[in-house]
């Protein structure tokens, strides 16, 4: 049973927090109708006034955002995948149908390759491991169950960056002049609109809702019941990536329907709250501080004698 203010486990974030019981807000991200338009990138930094990244063609597919990073709190992933033979399926996708199976269309007309495409974001995690080493209390537990970062409180110091487990947050670098150079940034849910009854910017904008909001746990039902339709129309590889609240970080906030392996798209396989061992090692430092004393404690004994 997960104890209260625990650092790892399934548990209510909001209300752990000390929040009354609510329903907790997260997304849903369908990959499998995702067309990559990056509207969510678009929307995300006009409503939260993030400065350009650096848009440049990298070599690596048509992304031109590279990352999640300060500058990027919504990132649409492009990656070119060999066909092998798969025969097209419909997705479902809203006013699109697949292709059909004898259009009679000659082999070497047909694309040898597929499109994955996805839209990362912070996953605000039931233990996010960020706001647990947060010093100045910037990093808080809003009452949607969200992660967000207060600009006017942060310093600075970048502990938040390494104990994130995705590598999503980060302290914004430039542009030269920008207010918050420095402060570690990442999404924070659109918290000014949850606050308001407002969908976020992101999920507004999605044309094919491929990014769903919603209540967590509706969110989760739907996630499966979209799997499983996936896998009667012939998608077996269809998964969810961090929906489990048994999982490393007690379940994700914003969750995936993944079309191949977590690693493809760029996403640790198995993450785990960094913090998870927090408890245990404080504990070890205390024994050991206290066997220390004692020993100097009787030495100073043994020398009075």
């Amino acid at each position: 049973m997960t104890s209260s203010n625990s650092l790892f486990g399934p548990l209510d974030p909001a209300t752990d927090a000390g929040y009354e019981p609510t329903p907790r807000k997260g997304f849903f991200t369908d990959t499998s109708v995702c067309i990559g338009c990056k509207a969510c990138e678009v929307a995300c930094k006009e409503w939260n006034d993030v400065p350009e990244n650096l848009f440049n063609m990298l070599g690596s597919s048509y992304d031109n955002s590279h990352s999640l990073n300060a500058n990027s709190w919504r990132h649409v992933t492009f990656i070119e995948q060999p066909v092998g033979g798969r025969e097209s399926v419909d997705l479902g996708m809203p006013g699109v149908e697949a292709p059909a199976r004898d259009s009679g269309a000659a082999d070497e007309d047909k694309p040898d390759f597929r499109w994955l495409m996805s839209s990362d974001v912070c996953k605000h995690c039931t233990h996010a491991a960020c706001l647990d080493v947060c010093p100045t209390g910037s990093l808080f537990r809003s009452e949607f169950g969200t992660v967000v970062v207060q600009d006017d409180i942060c310093n600075g110091c970048g502990a938040c960056v390494p104990a994130c487990p995705y590598g999503v947050i980060e302290r914004r670098t430039g542009p030269e002049g920008d207010q918050n150079v420095g402060i570690a940034q990442k999404c924070t849910l659109c918290y000014d609109r949850l606050t308001d009854g407002q969908t976020p910017a992101c999920a507004q904008a999605c044309p094919t809702e491929s990014i769903q909001f919603g209540d967590v746990e509706e969110l989760r039902q739907r996630a499966n019941e979209r799997v499983e339709q996936l896998h009667e129309a012939g998608v077996p590889e269809a998964r969810l990536y961090g929906d489990d609240p048994a999982d490393g970080v007690g379940g994700a906030g914003a969750f995936f329907l993944l079309l191949d392996e977590p690693e493809v798209y760029g996403l640790p396989p198995d993450p785990v709250v960094t913090t998870k061992d927090l408890p245990a090692m404080f504990n070890r430092a205390g024994a050991a501080a206290l066997t220390l004393l004692a020993g100097v404690a009787l030495s100073f004994v043994r020398r009075r004698r």
